[in-house]
Parts: C-alpha cells; structure tokens; sequence
C-alpha cells in the first residue's frame, strides 16, 4: 500500500535563529509506514528538550536524523542553522551523542576518555584536566584502569556519558542516558545535564522514565506512530488538566475486562480511562462521580476493589492520556 499524505504541520514556534529546527519531516524505511510522519519543532539555546514515546513511537529515528546517522524522507531540517544532508561533517564537530547501544574502545575507563581527547585535538594539559574532573563527577576514579567493556552496565553508561564531555559541545543528544544507573548516580547525571544546560549547552534527552522527565526538561515533546501529540513546558501540560484528579484503581474478580468496559461506557465524557490489564488510571474533574460509579459497579458486578486511590495530575498521566486518547489532546500542542 502507498505512503499516504500526513497532513501538514504549522511553522514551530522559537526565536529566529533555533539550536534545532524541524519542519514536516516525514521517514519512512519501507516506503510503506511513515516512522516519522509531520513532525515539526524547534529548539532554543540552553534548553532541556525531552521526547517521549513508547518503543516504535518515532524517537530514535528522530533522533538519528537530528544527529547525521539518516536523512528524511522528506521535510526540513537544521541543526545550528546547517543542513544535515549536507553539512553533516560539520554538524557532527558540534554535537554529542550517547546512544543506546554500547561502543568502546579496548582500552581502559581512562584510555577511552584520553582517546576522546585526542580525537577531539585537545592539548595534553587541557586533556588530562578534564579527565580528572570527568572521572570524580562521574564517579569513576575506582574504576579508571579497568577495561571499560568489564564494567557493569551503569558503569559502562557513566563513561558513555563522561567521554561526550571531553569535548565543547553546542547541542548533546542523550538516549535513554540513565539506563542501569542507581538513583544517587542517576540524579548526579541529571544536575550535570542542568549545569551544561544553564552554561548555554542544548540538551535534546529521551526517555521512558517521565520522572526524570519532569525533573530535568524545559519542555518536552510527546511522540507516537511518528506524529507530536503535546508540545509544551511540563508545567503548562500539567494545567491543561488543571481541577482534574487521577484515580489509580486495581480489581479483581472473573470478568476484570467487563467490569472496565462498563464503567468506561457509564463515565463517558467525564473521565478518560486508560486500562492495562487490572490496573486503571481514570483522569476527571468528577471525581466524586467517578467514585460513586466505580462503588455501584463493584457491588454490581462482584468485582473486587484491592486498589483505590485519588491524587494529583502528573506527567505520567498527561503522557498516558495523550497516548490513548491524542484526540482529546490536540489543543495541547
């Protein structure tokens, strides 16, 4: 079946002269499906830019075109107002990557950074300088003369991270950079991120954990079968549901899927449920309603109640509700 025609995407908004500028891009690898399909942002000077998506949503292949690896199918692109396709070499001299996959040298935690250094033209002093002070912020200096492909896999992921900093950078794209870090190594990454950020560094960061997301990013960008569902700071997606509360609810009993079709006919525009398998998030501003239906089927159906909680909107629901529900969110973007 032929490629169908996305419909087009209006000029992102940002400053006259973005880090990163992106206009309609579609990719498609089979010239089937669009992997990319209208995406169009932009990105400023200093700023945390975060995507998220589930796994297939659009993002590494974003993220490779942001970054050289492939050109678009179609639409524009600028990184540092330079045109990938064909100014990738000097796109290339500005920019950090981390990806997800793992590539070392043979050498040492030590050597790898040395050899960044050297690739990179640093003189001797500037380069054992910044090894130094890589190794301690990262937490390697008990690890330094071990051979970076005998590390664990945070450790590994630490010198990933360390060897992109060997070098001045404009734009740093990090993928899933976090990925096997305990929390005390993950939070001392995340504030590093923030320094480069506040110094003037441009931070393009996915992930799957909307924590972090919430903790570090400016403004992020929900992504799903190629298309941008949200585009916004956190705080304002957060107030698109201003007055609305999440109710987190687990059952149990014969016919969980039942119980959950029902209730979703008997909520209809008050809420929107996103089901996965026992478990349930409901978003609403009715909330007692949403509690009172929930109580009159339980006892209906003979479905047990084993989890039933009110709380505040997080960036977690505004992802899950975007994702199940991108009709109801495009006032969002």
């Amino acid at each position: 079946m032929a490629l169908a025609d996305p419909p087009s995407s209006p000029r992102p908004p940002g400053g006259p002269d973005p880090v990163i500028f992106a206009q309609d891009l579609r990719h498609s690898y089979d010239g089937k499906r669009f992997a990319l399909n209208g995406v169009s942002f932009s990105v400023r000077r200093g700023e945390i830019f975060g995507l998220l998506g589930r796994n297939g949503a659009g993002k590494s292949t974003l993220i490779k075109a942001m970054t050289t690896l492939i050109q678009t199918t179609s639409g524009t692109l600028r990184i540092l107002g330079m045109d990938p396709a064909r100014e990738g070499q000097k796109i290339r001299n500005r920019v950090g990557v981390v990806q997800q996959g793992e590539s070392f040298d043979f050498s040492t935690v030590q050597g790898n950074l040395d050899i960044y250094g050297v690739l990179w033209g640093l003189s001797k002093p500037e380069r054992v300088q910044r090894r130094e002070q890589l190794l301690a912020r990262f937490g390697l200096e008990d690890v330094r003369k071990r051979r970076a492909f005998d590390l664990s896999g945070g450790q590994k992921r630490r010198v990933q991270v360390a060897r992109e900093f060997m070098h001045d950078m404009d734009v740093l794209f990090l993928d899933e950079p976090t990925v096997g870090l305990d929390v005390i190594m993950r939070h001392t990454l995340l504030d590093s991120i923030r320094s480069e950020a506040q110094r003037g560094l441009t931070v393009v960061f996915t992930t799957h954990n909307l924590e972090e997301a919430d903790y570090l990013c400016d403004r992020v960008a929900v992504i799903d079968e190629g298309r941008i569902l949200l585009l916004d700071s956190v705080e304002n997606l957060k107030r698109l549901y201003g007055g609305k509360k999440t109710v987190d609810l687990t059952v149990s009993g014969a016919d969980v899927p039942e119980f959950y079709r029902q209730l979703g006919e008997r909520l209809g525009a008050r809420a929107a449920v996103t089901v996965h398998g026992k478990e349930a998030v409901i978003l609403s501003d009715e909330t007692k309603s949403v509690l009172s239906e929930i109580a009159q089927l339980s006892q209906a159906s003979g479905v047990q109640l084993e989890w039933l909680n009110v709380r505040g909107n997080t960036l977690e629901d505004v992802f899950l509700r975007s994702v199940a529900h991108p009709e109801r969110s495009n006032g969002a973007a």
